[in-house]
């Protein structure tokens, strides 16, 4: 009986080791802009696939300035390129032909590819396959218009503008997914980060985020990476991916901005996200709840939830018919005024709690991007102050943590801009404490009057907390609120 199941387990041993590697069409063709990275990232990933063994990797490739497609001129005839794109697509992702794989990769792909059936590509990954997705892929099959293509809606993002390439810091949703278990806490790299529409947070288990807009820094989500069920197949996707630096860590040809570590550290990132798609490697693709729920320490001593992480529940505009700047995104409660063409700022609106107060405990995080300005109002009359005095390092009725034009902090222990900060503020009666960064600032101070901006002057009276949301963008997270006895 023993060597019976010895037999077995070196039978079932052999065959995991000798498993047949699944097999991946590597797609890089354009119809829009073209990416010089293309030739770098063609080869990276055959040379994942080779070092892993765990799949192989054909092409759906066509160099528009190989010399096969040239004019009689010597450049590169566009009716050429255009019947070499076509014969390649037809062939390799015909219905018939992707039955040949297990997943298909988008690199860096544009424009609207002309593959022969795009109902059966999709409803292919749905069976069962696998799709990854880089940078471009989101800059493929544009629908146009208001219309939303059914590519967009499985790779769930599209394309809508990039600034300048900037150094971003990528935060780790997931530091268990395979795609992300070796980045810690976040992901530091200098790329082209795309902004995207017709993206559906509650559709996608989100890996790699920004907080903050990559080139203005004013705080929302920006997706970088994330992943999902589709059907019984798998979607990963990574909008990084941009400049070979990030692909290769022995680039040499012009400065490097990344560092060779970083390079590695994406491509295990794309790695695990392939494994990942194929259904060798851990990791959910489920959308991540999102509803706030307080610690247990915070519910323990009473707190419960000011924001439900999700919507507006419980909140209202200060002016019904003011601009709805105001939005919950990724958790975060986030005040948006882009600057227009002038450079100036619309002004926003203020976002008031359904529900009055009287003698409480409240705590949030908030952060604003540089020169910008906000408050938090307790009893809808007395302002703690939101603002980047952080380089004046002087306490001031103004500063940031003061009760607005009534008392200054005793000290500054701003953060600067772009960081999250940390607020407790009680107010019982007419007196007011406050915590800033783990520091009291204000010690029981008697407030014994409105700041302005107020919603009333009724100071002896419960009423509601406000955002302040009409002097520049913020973002506030992680409000909760302890209400105490008269």
């Amino acid at each position: 009986m023993k060597k019976l199941l010895l037999s077995l387990l070196i039978v079932g041993l052999s065959w995991s080791a000798f498993a047949e590697p699944k097999k991946l069409l590597v797609v890089t063709i354009t119809k829009g802009f073209r990416h010089s990275s293309i030739p770098t990232a063609e080869r990276i990933i055959g040379e994942l696939a080779y070092r892993t063994g765990k799949f192989t990797v054909d092409y759906a490739a066509v160099e528009p300035n190989d010399p096969l497609y040239a004019g009689a001129d010597g450049k590169p005839d566009a009716a050429k390129i255009d019947q070499a794109i076509r014969e390649v697509l037809a062939a390799k992702m015909s219905p018939s032909a992707l039955e040949n794989y297990d997943g298909v990769i988008f690199a860096n792909t544009t424009g609207t590819l002309p593959i022969p059936d795009v109902d059966a590509f999709l409803a292919w990954i749905k069976e069962g396959h696998a799709f990854i997705g880089m940078h471009s892929a989101t800059d493929t099959f544009h629908a146009g218009g208001d219309e939303v293509s059914g590519y967009t809606k499985m790779i769930n993002g599209e394309f809508l503008t990039h600034g300048s390439q900037a150094l971003v810091e990528c935060l780790n949703e997931d530091p268990e997914h395979a795609a992300t278990a070796h980045l810690g806490e976040s992901l530091v790299v200098f790329d082209e980060i795309y902004i995207l529409k017709n993206h559906d947070r509650d559709a996608v288990h989100s890996l790699l985020d920004l907080d903050k807009h990559p080139n203005t820094k004013d705080p929302g989500y920006y997706p970088i990476a994330y992943c999902r069920d589709y059907g019984k197949g798998r979607m990963f996707y990574t909008s990084l991916g941009h400049r070979e630096d990030m692909w290769d860590p022995n680039w040499t040809d012009g400065e490097r901005k990344n560092s060779p570590e970083v390079a590695k550290a994406y491509q295990e990132h794309i790695l695990n996200g392939i494994l990942w798609a194929l259904n060798e490697a851990d990791g959910s693709g489920k959308p991540q709840d999102l509803k706030y729920k307080v610690s247990r320490d915070d519910s323990r001593d009473g707190f419960k939830p000011l924001f439900n992480g999700k919507n507006l529940d419980g909140w209202h505009l200060r002016n019904p018919d003011g601009p709805r700047s105001w939005s919950a995104e990724n958790g975060m409660l986030v005040n948006k005024l882009p600057k227009g063409k002038d450079g100036v700022r619309p002004h926003g609106v203020d976002l008031v709690t359904d529900k009055k107060y009287w003698n409480f405990v409240v705590r949030y995080d908030y952060m604003i991007p540089e020169g910008s300005n906000s408050g938090f109002y307790l009893r809808g009359r007395h302002e703690i102050q939101i603002t980047d005095d952080a380089k004046s390092g002087k306490p001031s009725l103004g500063g940031n943590g003061s009760v607005y034009q009534h008392t200054a902090t005793s000290r500054n222990v701003s953060r600067p801009a772009g960081e999250w900060q940390t607020v407790e503020a009680s107010m019982i009666g007419d007196r007011v404490t406050v915590i800033l960064n783990g520091v009291e600032v204000i010690d029981n101070a008697v407030v014994e009057r409105a700041t302005g901006s107020e919603l009333d002057i009724n100071v002896n009276e419960p009423g509601s907390l406000f955002l302040q949301g009409d002097h520049g963008p913020v973002a506030f997270r992680n409000l909760r609120i302890k209400e105490l006895k008269e």
